[in-house]
């Protein structure tokens, strides 16, 4: 048996998982193998009143308003889990809208069972993913 037999029947192996799992499972493998590169953590493992660093992609913007004063609430998905990034006082911020590669930073807490990070420090990442 040559070297490069066992990578063969992994790259088998890989094509058939491609084959065989849906487009969503695909998106949420490609956005966890991403994590490393971006410097965040996986938000599955984002603990309560923890400083995180996360990345993603924004799913949903909405404003909402707290309080009575406006918020810019945006729903990150880095392929293990979700977590919800809200910018309150803000009622839009160039960039941020669905679909967009963001990279947050920031102190995570638990409300109604969600994660959610208030007044993120975050970075806008090209759609390419570098």
């Amino acid at each position: 048996m040559s070297r490069a037999e066992p990578h063969k029947r992994g790259g088998f192996r890989e094509f058939i998982k491609r084959l065989t799992s849906s487009q969503s499972e695909l998106e949420a493998e490609e956005l966890q193998e991403d994590l490393d590169r971006h410097g965040a953590t996986p938000i599955a493992a984002c603990g309560d009143r923890r400083r995180s660093c996360v990345a993603g992609t924004l799913r949903t913007v909405t404003l909402r308003p707290r309080g009575g004063a406006p918020a810019l609430e945006a729903e990150l998905y880095d392929g293990s889990d979700v977590i919800d990034l809200v910018w309150l006082g803000r009622r839009k911020i160039a960039g941020i809208e669905p679909g967009r590669i963001l990279r947050a930073e920031g102190l995570v807490s638990m409300q109604d069972g969600r994660k959610v990070m208030f007044n993120p420090r975050y970075e806008l990442r090209p759609s390419g993913g570098a």
